[in-house]
């Protein structure tokens, strides 16, 4: 059900690029009976009474909406052009069909590579009758889908900047979703601060070239005092039963996770 009021954000995925459990291993979270333990590649849908919208495409795309029985996309926003965030974009299809068209939203660089990858879509070259119709929007500021203004956050992912999105309603910020970073300027940590919900990257305790470790993104936390903090881009090294061990309203977040705000 789409809230009266506010925003509901719903964890389509949690995991990292291989997903957990990863193929051809037996360690003990990919074994795991815990369900919460089987994450797909990371991805948020967003629904408001105005909007419905996802935030990356990724590898596991499909089976996300089937599981979480989504009906409606009315835009698509990108945080970068990695495989597992995009490779779902063709499934946006059964979306674009009523629509006649997908609003995309995404930085210059992320949206040349879509435009590359899915040129068929893009440059109409797809003769199927009612086939996926990309509306390309490039992101250079702060834009606004229904009463919601999204600020895009741009973070270091290794030697890449990609974006992190802010989500606020009525000058009232509700989630800043940080899925793939390996830091957080202090620029962006002030623009966030106070934010209700931080949705960050915690791959594992081990540091990564390209990721937070839980360290880091604790460290982070502390910085922007969020009301609660929610790991993702969980790997599997780092089991839900570590969550046991966080500090007070720190939590890892898992496929199907869904967050009110009214």
């Amino acid at each position: 059900m789409r809230p009266r009021a506010g925003l509901q954000l719903t964890f389509l995925g949690t995991g990292t690029s291989q997903g957990v459990p990863m193929i051809g291993c037996d360690c003990d979270v990919c074994r795991s009976s815990d369900p919460r333990d089987n994450r797909t590649r990371s991805s948020i849908y967003v629904e408001t009474p105005e909007y419905a919208f996802v935030v990356d495409t990724g590898t596991d795309f499909r089976t996300q909406a089937l599981r979480e029985n989504i009906r409606r996309v009315d835009a698509v926003i990108f945080t970068h052009s990695h495989t597992h965030h995009v490779m779902g974009f063709d499934d946006l299809r059964r979306f674009s069909y009523e629509r006649g068209s997908m609003p995309v939203y995404a930085s210059p660089e992320t949206m040349r590579d879509l435009e590359r990858v899915f040129e068929f879509a893009f440059k109409g070259t797809c003769t199927f009758a009612g086939y996926l119709k990309p509306e390309p929007h490039v992101i250079n500021a702060a834009f606004e889908l229904g009463r919601t203004v999204i600020t895009p956050l741009p973070v270091p992912h290794g030697n890449a900047v990609i974006n992190g999105y802010l989500f606020t309603r009525r000058g009232e910020k509700l989630v800043a979703y940080l899925s793939d970073c390996s830091g957080v300027p202090d620029s962006i940590a002030d623009l966030i601060s106070g934010v209700k919900a931080l949705v960050i990257d915690a791959l594992r305790d081990k540091p990564h070239p390209t990721h937070l470790s839980v360290g880091q993104a604790l460290e982070i936390a502390a910085r922007v005092g969020p009301g609660a903090t929610y790991f993702t881009h969980i790997c599997h090294d780092l089991p839900q039963s570590a969550e046991s061990r966080l500090p007070a309203n720190t939590f890892i977040a898992y496929d199907g996770l869904k967050l009110r705000f009214e």
